[in-house]
This record gives C-alpha cells, structure tokens and sequence, in this order.
C-alpha cells in the first residue's frame, strides 16, 4: 500500500475509534466481534475523491473489508481465491471505494467540505472541528424524524374519528 493511501486508512481508523461525532449513525448489531457499527455517515465527497485518489494504484484483493478474510495465520490475509490487483480494479469509482470497502459505514454526500452537512475525515483542529456541526444538524433531524413518525399514527386515528363523526 502506499504510504499517501496508508494514510487514510489510519486517519479512518481513527475517526473510527475516537470521533465523538458519529452517534446520529451508530447502529446496534449483533457480531461475534463487535456490538456496535457506525452506518451512512454522509462523508464530504471530496475527501472520498482524495482517499480514492490516492489509493487507486495500491493494491487489495477484496472489495468488503468487514469480512471473508483468511485470519488462520493470527492476522488477515487475503482468501485463496482472491487476486491481488489495483484498488481501481476493485473499487472504479469514488463512491465504490467509500461506501463498499467497510460495508456502507460511509455514503458519500453530494455536499461538499464546509458545507455543514457531510462530515470531514480531515480538518486542522486548530481552527476548531466541522464535524461537530455537522453531527448536531444530522442528529436534530434525526430526532424530527422520530418524533413524526411516533405522532403520525396518533394523527391518522384522530382523522379518521373525525370523518366518522361527520358522516355519523
């Protein structure tokens, strides 16, 4: 892998790891080697063009990375029948690398950088972390979304009582 590829893969593990802005897309599942997974995170399109940029000449042998490895030896090596070729190959776009390589943990927005709305794998901490933004925004519509879907129910019921008590 080369090192300008390597790079993301650590910076995405530690987001992964140490974000404290993904809670709206945690999700509860039930692995043998986790309970938890972070899903559609809407990633700022550009910094999926630039991992993908810098990785499209590395080499994988796989285009989901959560699972099928070979991990007999103690670490994960490739499953026999998988060939080594470019992450081009396997991943021709973008929007493959970023959304298929950890199962969907990440969608690629149509927002750009600094827009508010996708998140940012890169940021200078200096000036402060978009992210935090962008979580709140995802995690108030979220909560709307809740909110209406509890009370819709509630206002059917009530709409049909009343076209009853109007033909009644």
């Amino acid at each position: 892998m080369e090192p300008a590829c390597k790079r993301h893969f650590i910076q995405d593990t530690c987001f992964y790891e140490c974000s404290p802005n993904l809670g709206p897309w945690i999700q509860q599942v039930n692995e043998s080697w986790r309970k938890e997974r972070f899903l559609n995170v809407p990633l700022c399109r550009e910094d999926c063009e630039s991992w993908w940029e810098d990785c499209r000449t590395s080499y994988t042998c796989k285009t989901n990375w959560h699972k099928g490895w070979n991990w007999t030896s103690g670490s994960n090596k490739c499953p026999a029948e998988a060939v080594c070729r470019t992450f081009e190959f396997y991943f021709p776009t973008p929007v493959a690398l970023c959304e298929g390589i950890w199962s969907h943990s990440y969608k690629v927005s149509k927002y750009s950088r600094g827009s508010g709305r996708c998140i940012q794998m890169w940021f200078d901490p200096a000036q402060g972390n978009p992210n935090e933004e962008v979580a709140r925004f995802y995690a108030m519509a979220m909560n709307s979304r809740a909110t209406a879907h509890e009370i819709g129910p509630v206002l059917l019921i009530l709409a049909l009582m009343l076209q009853l008590c109007l033909l009644g």
